[in-house]
């Protein structure tokens, strides 16, 4: 066994060694001469759990981050024991865990290489203030090894030599390095010899992690309390490791409604009525896309929650209809705090029925939020939750609100130190009661839950929009999210692009930021640059405090007005892409969002780039960061790109200069990729369209792209009422292919497809569609395009 004397000295204590080994099933069980035990389940060949007690015994096996549905099963698995181990062999890992110290270390079942090795492993400090323990893990940092991940952190995407709490905090105008902020996601990935594996720490209470920061070849993480409680997932592919990590705690349970993918409009706060429509008759006045208006905590009575300001909003029904006539859907803020009012309904009955949260010796905990002095639902208990989520039904139901906005959720408390709870309110957990140490990083995220569950049921047979400021892993089961107040600076702006890629990777796609900064004032130009950024994040949002003045598009000037408009309209068009990546990701747990690294791991030029990310899986991006550039220096990664402008094609792979005035950005898209586009429109589903265009790159060799489509909205496609068309383009010096293959149930509206040629290395001498042979003068030739049925399989062109 290890032995550390300076651990030692600080009352750190070690399994001594394994006494009892026994199997069952999956789950292997190791017993230390000290009551230590060690449970190893085989969760899937690439996918381990440890778990370690002790006292011999372990606490009741729950947790909200794993989903019910998470994959399980193994194709191959052996025990065998050594002189100095046990060895756990599955067709893709090899775990050994030696028996004097139960550390473990684990390889790669093929070629024998060392992917992780305990250091001192598992140790642990009594906590006498609490009881319990203060659980701890120590591993080996590998030579030139790389850490990424751990949700919206606001640093740089390789987290290699910092050290993190994660502890869900409202975090006011937090800066670059600020920590903690909103979200505790304990997941990170990691890669070195090309080989990529991920640690998910199941634990809710306060933990922590250190990436080589207090002893240079040392990674570790800890918990101020729970089970050292974790999950070992390996690829090697990066992109694999992400995949079973978002299996694990869950993907989407429905793809959003096509309009929340949209661009909408916030502020604190739009009121009364009047300003609300001019704000929104601006935007079609200026035809500029938006399809969502938010109502912040203005809109309430007195600021509480399910209520209205009948001075501001006489007729809510009314005014939400009319809004949604002109194509704008309505989103409303709702916050725990429940204002302490018994002439308040939703006050009064939770108070009869007990639901609020109480101090350890019987009050209810009590804080100051927007509406004064509060009490707080126990999110975690079930009843509570149901009880939630039928408040909604007004909301929904009867005014026809289409999608709910939670904040304050981490839980918030104003004109306290610690701007929280204290640590001994208590909660249910599912029946697992506990203090708010435990409770407390999934306090938002069972709000958001509960939202989510009122909305699914008052908006069936439509699909429910939900976002939360609070999360832990798993939250994305449920909502989409953004990244909380930042401010109105060129730093938050390159914070933003780096917390969006981050969340991706930490299964977290559907986020963005608020876009122009929440705090302070943007100017025109900052604007700008982050409306470019922000439409290529999944969560797109404009939102300011209101109280520096206001951040619509037109505010800025004409040329702002215009280069917004521009960019919009190009997400707009970009919707069948940006839907079908969604698709894929609810499918598969394919992050939306690409940071290089994730992209192309065995380019070792990635593993530290922080301003690129592939946008789906052909777009490549990378915004302006600073004033008054005309351009930018950025990394490419391998393979040839044509620029999104110009059809200039780059060979990747080094760093190049892209030319960027104001009113652009460095665009790429993916040799021989296929990109869907729709006509712009001001709203989703404002137009019936018969075409659709299919921008063709095209490349010597194969490519393979994907359009997925449904009705939009509601749930048909579940039962087979979508359409998946998968194209297949095959390049060559004088001839060129395009193949469809289509699988699904669902016709759409359009049945054409325009498909433009880009850079097409010869002059075309005959066109066959489907082995027929058709007139030349059908292809434009100046425009390089030809408008056929939607139907086809192969596209055939042939040049000279």
């Amino acid at each position: 066994m290890i032995v550390n004397t300076e651990l030692e000295q600080k009352g750190n204590l070690f399994p001594s060694e394994i006494i009892n080994y026994k199997k069952d099933v999956d789950t292997l069980y190791f017993t230390t001469k000290n009551s230590v035990v060690l449970q190893v389940t085989v969760v899937r060949d690439s996918v381990i759990r440890f778990r370690y007690s002790t006292t011999g015994k372990f606490d009741n096996d729950f947790s909200y981050g794993i989903t019910i549905h998470a994959s399980r099963g193994y194709n191959f698995l052996d025990v065998s024991e050594e002189d100095k181990y046990y060895v756990i062999k599955t067709s893709k890992l090899i775990c050994k865990i030696e028996k004097q110290s139960l550390q473990v270390s684990l390889y790669d079942a093929k070629d024998m290489v060392l992917i992780n090795q305990d250091e001192i492993g598992f140790h642990w400090e009594e906590s006498y203030e609490f009881g319990g323990d203060i659980v701890k893990m120590s591993k080996i940092s590998q030579k030139a090894e790389s850490y990424y991940g751990l949700g919206d952190k606001p640093v740089d995407v390789n987290l290699k030599g910092k050290r993190f709490e994660n502890w869900v905090t409202d975090s006011y105008a937090f800066g670059k390095n600020t920590d903690p902020i909103y979200k505790a996601i304990p997941f990170y990935t990691s890669i070195h010899d090309n080989k990529s594996y991920g640690i998910f720490f199941d634990n809710t209470f306060k933990t922590h992690f250190d990436f080589a920061q207090e002893r240079r070849n040392i990674t570790s993480f800890w918990a101020q309390g729970g089970e050292m409680n974790y999950y070992f997932i390996y690829g090697p592919q990066m992109s694999d490791v992400v995949a079973n990590y978002t299996d694990l705690t869950g993907k989407p349970h429905a793809l959003p409604p096509l309009w929340a993918l949209g661009y909408h409009q916030c502020k604190w706060s739009y009121y009364p009525e009047s300003n609300v429509k001019q704000i929104t008759q601006k935007f079609r006045d200026l035809k500029i896309p938006c399809d969502a208006i938010y109502l912040d905590i203005d809109y309430m009575d007195g600021f509480r929650c399910f209520t209205w300001d009948k001075n501001y909003f006489p007729d809510p029904k009314r005014m939400v209809k009319e809004l949604e006539n002109d194509g704008f859907k309505t989103v409303v803020i709702i916050d725990p705090g429940i204002k302490i009012d018994l002439e308040y309904d939703v006050f009064k009955e939770a108070l009869d029925k007990d639901y609020f949260c109480k101090r350890a010796d019987g009050p209810y905990m009590k804080g100051k939020v927007w509406p004064g002095e509060c009490y707080f639902p126990d999110f975690t208990k079930p009843e509570v939750r149901e009880w939630w989520s039928g408040l909604f039904q007004e909301l929904i139901e009867d005014i026809g609100v289409k999608g709910v906005w939670n904040d304050m959720n981490e839980p918030a408390v104003m004109e306290v130190p610690n701007k929280t709870f204290p640590n001994d309110v208590r909660h249910d957990y599912d029946g697992n009661q506990c203090s708010h140490r435990k409770a407390h990083n999934v306090y938002g995220m069972q709000m958001a839950r509960a939202t989510y569950h009122g909305l699914k049921k008052y908006s069936y047979p439509k699909r429910p929009f939900v976002i939360t400021r609070a999360a832990y892993s798993g939250t994305q089961r449920y909502t989409s999210s953004w990244f909380g107040d930042n401010v109105a600076t060129w730093e938050h702006l390159a914070v933003a692009n780096n917390q969006a890629q981050r969340m991706a990777m930490s299964g977290f796609s559907f986020a963005g930021s608020d876009i122009g900064g929440f705090a302070e004032q943007p100017q025109g130009e900052l604007f700008a640059r982050w409306i470019q950024l922000g439409i290529f994040h999944v969560f797109c949002r404009v939102h300011s405090s209101g109280d520096h003045g206001d951040q619509e598009p037109w505010v800025f000037g004409e040329e702002i007005t215009d280069i917004v408009r521009k960019f919009v309209e190009i997400r707009y068009q970009l919707l069948p892409y940006l839907y079908t990546a969604f698709w894929n990701h609810i499918n598969n747990g394919t992050p939306i969002l690409k940071s290089l690294v994730l992209f192309d791991q065995e380019d070792q030029h990635t593993h530290y780039r922080s301003d690129e990310f592939v946008y789906g899986e052909q777009i490549l991006v990378c915004p302006i960061q600073e004033p008054n550039a005309k351009g930018r220096r950025m990394y490419v990664p391998r393979g040839k790109w044509y620029n999104f402008w110009t059809d200039e094609v780059i060979e990747g792979g080094k760093e190049t200069w892209v030319d960027a005035d104001l009113d652009s950005m460095p665009i790429f898209i993916k040799e021989g990729a296929v990109i869907p586009k729709y006509p712009v429109q001001q709203y989703v589903g404002e137009k019936n369209f018969d075409e659709i265009t299919l921008d063709v790159y095209y490349k010597i060799g194969k490519e393979k792209s994907q359009l997925y489509d449904d009705a939009h909205d509601g749930y048909d496609y579940k039962k087979g009422r979508y359409s998946l068309r998968t194209f297949k383009l095959t390049g060559k010096k004088k001839e060129f292919i395009l193949q469809q293959h289509k699988e699904g149930k669902f016709d759409a509206n359009y049945s054409k497809f325009k498909i433009v040629f880009h850079n097409l290395p010869f002059t075309v001498t005959s066109v066959q569609i489907d082995n027929v042979e058709i007139d030349l003068n059908d292809l434009n030739s100046e425009k390089h395009s030809i408008t056929i049925d939607k139907e086809f399989t192969e596209l055939h062109l042939f040049g000279k």
